[in-house]
């Protein structure tokens, strides 16, 4: 059974933030979405509001109606429901195979890459928007403007689409452009190498149609080099020469401001761009998503209205307001890349104020596969928190079930470059921990992609 021929849909996993917007838009075509999880969560109770009947217990398998499973990677082939779905020959299939089962009945567009995916893809998805495109978007985090957060329905074939790369996920998409952030070691859970990682991606880029388009970074070496790009491949940069380049950038308090430049168009006027979110790492986003709407044909000036009114994203540099006079933010960011980026960014926009940093570490095989770059990655904070490890369901096994935030604080201890760091615990003992360091003034950065932003959202509500 194919999709869009099932009536009766079941969502194991259903508040995870990619699974939600597949249900969210299921739900939004008329058919009945029910689903599960382990717990409750603002997720869940987004789909309950919109429709989705959510059940907190998996031991009684899916509802009777049934006739198509929709799982998270999450859930192992074991999970009780999934096996009463084999048991009475229920369809399975996974959120990739949905949202790639999506993306054959419309124009793609696929954002990809280790970092600024989510970013990038809000961005172009509100561009198109603001344009009158009128496309679906799927993001990995909520998007102030969306009113399903994670997920916006449009009435074209456009789709724009966050594309993961875990266990290769983005290969089920089948995109008509491809947006290519950067490349780099990660998820190596499931990849054995970098080499690994690049052939993944070179499969993806093989994938577009003869007319189809590659957006590439050139500041990213490997992306740049290390790809065999497609005949129309459109490239941006900072640093490197490109189609699309940022030029003469300036950080205000609360503001950047860039040119852009076309070396191509020796006769234009460079366009003065203003983003109000922080960040090199933000301008290259937003070049990104520049040069997809530029290639579309979308005028400049929507694009520049756009990226001024956009403050951001769900838990990407999220400014949440003010604890005991320091300002709260919360990231998601738990890769050593996205922890480096971010604290230079939280330099910029918050001159002369002392960084926190509280970092949850996130699955026990990253932590141990990069130590040595985590261990490099603070040297931008003032203090230092680290909590315990994250477990992440169905992603860790018994061969580092010993890695332990310790082991992290005792590399970055041996760096006189870093914060010596304090270890928090469990979070309710980190809270604790950063409640007696924390000073008027400080900017906290409360990141990792597990339950640490709870911490966050504590601190506020006891304001």
């Amino acid at each position: 059974m194919k999709l869009r021929e099932a009536t009766n849909i079941h969502c194991i996993g259903a508040g995870g933030i990619g699974l939600s917007a597949i249900a969210k838009y299921l739900a939004a075509q008329g058919k009945t979405v029910t689903g599960s999880d382990l717990a409750e969560t603002e997720i869940t109770a987004e789909l309950i509001a919109h429709g989705v009947a959510i059940n907190y217990d998996q031991l009684h398998g899916v509802p009777e109606a049934t006739d198509m499973v929709i799982y998270t990677e999450a859930a192992p082939f074991e999970n009780p429901e999934r096996a009463d779905a084999r048991r009475r020959n229920i369809p399975e299939m996974s959120y990739a195979e949905a949202l790639g089962a999506i993306s054959r009945d419309k124009r793609t567009i696929a954002v990809s890459g280790a970092n600024g995916k989510s970013t990038t893809t809000a961005m172009i998805g509100l561009i198109l928007e603001a344009a009158g495109f009128d496309p679906t978007v799927v993001v990995g985090s909520k998007v102030p403007g969306f009113p399903l957060g994670n997920l916006r329905i449009g009435e074209s074939d456009w789709l724009v689409v966050e594309a993961d790369d875990y266990h290769a996920h983005l290969l089920q998409l089948r995109p008509s452009i491809v947006v290519l952030t950067n490349i780099e070691e990660e998820h190596l859970d499931y990849f054995s190498d970098l080499e690994h990682i690049v052939r993944t991606f070179q499969t993806f880029v093989d994938s577009l149609p003869e007319d189809g388009t590659l957006i590439v970074n050139a500041d990213d070496e490997v992306s740049f080099d290390d790809l065999v790009h497609h005949a129309n491949t459109v490239t941006y940069g900072i640093e490197e020469t490109a189609d699309f380049m940022a030029d003469k950038i300036s950080v205000g308090v609360g503001l950047q401001l860039f040119s852009l430049v076309r070396p191509g168009h020796a006769d234009e006027t460079p366009e003065t761009m203003e983003l109000a979110v922080p960040g090199r790492f933000n301008v290259s986003n937003a070049l990104a998503a520049i040069s997809c709407a530029m290639t579309l044909g979308i005028p400049v000036e929507t694009i520049q209205k756009t990226l001024i009114g956009f403050h951001g994203i769900w838990r990407r540099f999220e400014r949440l307001g003010e604890w005991d006079g320091a300002e709260i933010i919360s990231d998601y960011g738990h890769h050593p890349t996205a922890i480096r980026v971010t604290l230079e960014a939280a330099r910029e926009f918050y001159p002369g104020r002392r960084i926190v940093l509280v970092f949850q570490p996130h699955q026990r095989h990253r932590t141990k596969a990069l130590m040595n770059d985590f261990a490099a990655a603070f040297d931008g904070a003032d203090l230092l928190i680290l909590s315990d490890i994250y477990d992440v369901a169905g992603r860790e096994d018994s061969e580092t079930s010993d890695v332990t935030s310790s082991m992290l604080a005792e590399l970055i201890g041996g760096r006189p470059e870093s914060p010596r760091p304090i270890l928090g615990g469990d979070l309710r003992r980190t809270e604790e921990m950063l409640r007696a360091n924390a000073k008027p003034g400080d900017v906290i950065i409360v990141m990792g992609a597990g339950t640490i932003d709870k911490l966050a959202r504590n601190l506020i509500s006891s304001s």
